[in-house]
């Protein structure tokens, strides 16, 4: 019998590099540091299509700072801030 468990480290979107493909685990706002309030961040995120078990892959990068960066989620494009994406964790 095989182990499928994840052992990646989970780790916020917004501390990936471009290249970077994972799996959301969870969303969590409290970390993020956005202006928005973490029901709103999370409720916006969501309707984005970042949810729980979509894959995600980071396409591109700002040219200042990084940001804002172009995230691949299942099969649409998003651009968002590094600061909103720390609240997604992905494995």
């Amino acid at each position: 019998m095989t182990d499928t468990t994840d052992t990646r480290p989970h780790i916020p979107l917004g501390l990936a590099q471009r290249g970077y493909t994972g799996v959301i685990q969870h969303l969590s706002a409290k970390q993020a540091g956005s202006a928005l309030s973490d029901v709103e961040l999370e409720s916006r995120l969501i309707e984005l299509g970042f949810v729980e078990g979509a894959r995600v892959e980071i396409l591109h990068e700002g040219l200042v700072g990084r940001d804002p960066i172009a995230v691949r989620v299942d099969s649409i494009t998003i651009a968002v801030r590094r600061r909103e994406a720390m609240a997604i964790i992905v494995a």
